[in-house]
């Protein structure tokens, strides 16, 4: 099975499971609470540049494919 990494990439779900996850494991390893809240910080603000990198790229493909009909 091919996973389909634009698609995955660009879910908000996606991003909440790992931004869950690093919170998850940096509490399990002792991490301070602000160190927490940064890293949880940066994963989300990551996930939110991509969603919206592909969601541009899709609409301008797009708005290309309309064009040139």
């Amino acid at each position: 099975m091919k996973v389909n990494w634009r698609q995955k990439l660009s879910s908000r779900k996606f991003w909440a499971l790992i931004a869950a996850l690093a919170t998850s494991v940096l509490g399990a390893f002792g991490a301070s609470e602000n160190a927490t809240v940064q890293i949880t910080g940066i994963i989300t603000a990551v996930g939110a540049c991509v969603v919206y990198m592909l969601a541009e790229a899709y609409t301008d493909a797009k708005n290309s494919d309309d064009k040139e009909e």
